[in-house]
């Protein structure tokens, strides 16, 4: 069992990595890797409400939307999945908000407008579904949602480095601003291309 929670963690830092390898989340990963600060402070949030949605919806799947045997029946309300998933996220979302700003203001303010993106995030809402597509059990989706929340934390503070070494370096003029920004991005993706084979050896999976 613990070898299979530490599969699916750290496949879903290197290997599934959900920016750089599924391309979810792409929005606050281009809009606020430009400071090393307000990545990480993003990333956090990000990671704090996915583990949160991941920990609500679940059951709410299992128990209340498709609960045993309701399979093709009228107590199936599994297509209501998103629109419920969605709901919780964005009362997590508002609770973090709050939160930010009230004890934490100099970071509400550097996120802006991000903060409150993170409602529409399809990174936190892919985790959720995926979770229940994969058959996980409660455990192995809240280990799957910090292994995700931890990926995205990787995948911003290594583009936000990237990001600076590309500003203080010349670019041709026909690249500056968001085509190197992309070029810089797609680079940065195709490193983690290597991190399939050395997690498969490790757990055999």
């Amino acid at each position: 069992m613990a070898v299979q929670l530490a599969s699916i963690f750290f496949t879903m830092i290197l290997v599934d990595n959900y920016v750089l390898v599924k391309f979810l989340g792409i929005c606050p990963f281009l809009g606020v890797s430009k400071k090393l600060d307000s990545a990480v402070g993003m990333s956090l949030a990000v990671t704090f409400v996915m583990v949160l949605a991941t920990a609500a919806t679940w059951p709410i799947q299992m128990f209340l939307l498709t609960p045993p045997g309701s399979e093709g029946t009228a107590r199936d309300l599994g297509y209501l999945q998103t629109i419920v998933f969605i709901l919780i996220i964005a009362i997590l979302v508002q609770l973090l908000e709050n939160i930010l700003k009230k004890f934490i203001p100099t970071l509400y303010k550097s996120l802006g407008v991000y903060l409150p993106l993170i409602t529409t995030n399809c990174t936190i809402l892919g985790v959720t579904i995926l979770n229940i597509d994969n058959g996980y059990n409660f455990m192995e989706s809240i280990v799957c949602a910090a292994g995700a929340g931890i990926g995205f934390l990787v995948a911003m503070v290594l583009f936000s480095g990237v990001r600076r070494k590309v500003e203080e370096a010349v670019t041709p003029k026909c690249f500056e601003g968001l085509p190197i920004t992309l070029v810089s991005a797609a680079v940065t993706s195709l490193s983690f291309m290597g991190f399939g084979g050395i997690i498969e050896s490790i757990f055999h999976v």
